[in-house]
């Protein structure tokens, strides 16, 4: 038993990394008999992994076609950013933070800055957000979090190429820092939540065009 669950979540890990790094694009069907014989695993654990991120909300499964990464849509953009700002927020509000964490933010805020494609702000983005929330003692609310910043990693490769509003994201960052160096959680937690409802509000916008 313990072996089909390591091989599950390998899989499983397998495919997160492959819609983080863009591998897997949304409407694309999975198809199972590559993905065993790629993976060199049998067929089981396969479906044991898909079901997890179909629970997760990651994948579908569709009649016929079998499972298919989710389209992305309005509704489900509002629900995951908004989901996504709440548990950041519980979570920097239970976390303290040394120097060494201080200066990890300002480190990818770097990052973060110095950008020179999409995807690559994108992942310093999301490692910053990391690091807001690491300190938070409640794996259940990390793994939920890792699964929905998977799902997010698609709402922003297809609308986020805008750099302005990368700008104001930027200062937002630069916001959270200094609040937190102040010890100022109240600021810290509200620019945060402005942070994730700025972007889905532009995120909303292209989405209407489509």
């Amino acid at each position: 038993m313990k072996s089909k669950i390591i091989l599950r979540d390998q899989v499983r890990e397998h495919l997160l990394d492959e819609m983080t790094y863009g591998k897997l694009e949304p409407g694309k069907t999975i198809n199972l008999a590559a993905l065993a014989r790629k993976l060199d695993v049998s067929v089981t654990p396969i479906r044991e992994a898909l079901t997890q991120l179909q629970q997760s909300m990651l994948i579908k499964a569709i009649p016929n076609r079998g499972f298919i990464i989710a389209e992305l849509n309005y509704s489900e953009a509002k629900d995951l950013y908004e989901l996504v700002a709440d548990l950041e927020v519980l979570a920097l509000e239970n976390s303290v933070f040394e120097a060494s964490s201080i200066e990890a933010l300002k480190q990818t805020q770097i990052k973060f800055k110095n950008a020179k494609d999409t995807l690559s702000r994108i992942h310093a983005k999301l490692e910053f957000h990391n690091i807001l929330t690491q300190h938070y003692k409640n794996a259940l609310a990390h793994q939920i979090l890792t699964d929905l910043k998977t799902r997010i990693i698609f709402y922003e490769r297809a609308f986020m190429s805008d750099d302005s509003i990368y700008a104001k994201s930027d200062n937002q960052h630069d916001g959270i820092i200094s609040a937190i160096e102040d010890d100022n959680v109240p600021t810290a937690a509200l620019v945060l939540k402005m942070n994730w409802m700025l972007i889905l509000d532009y995120i909303q916008k292209q989405l209407r065009f489509i």
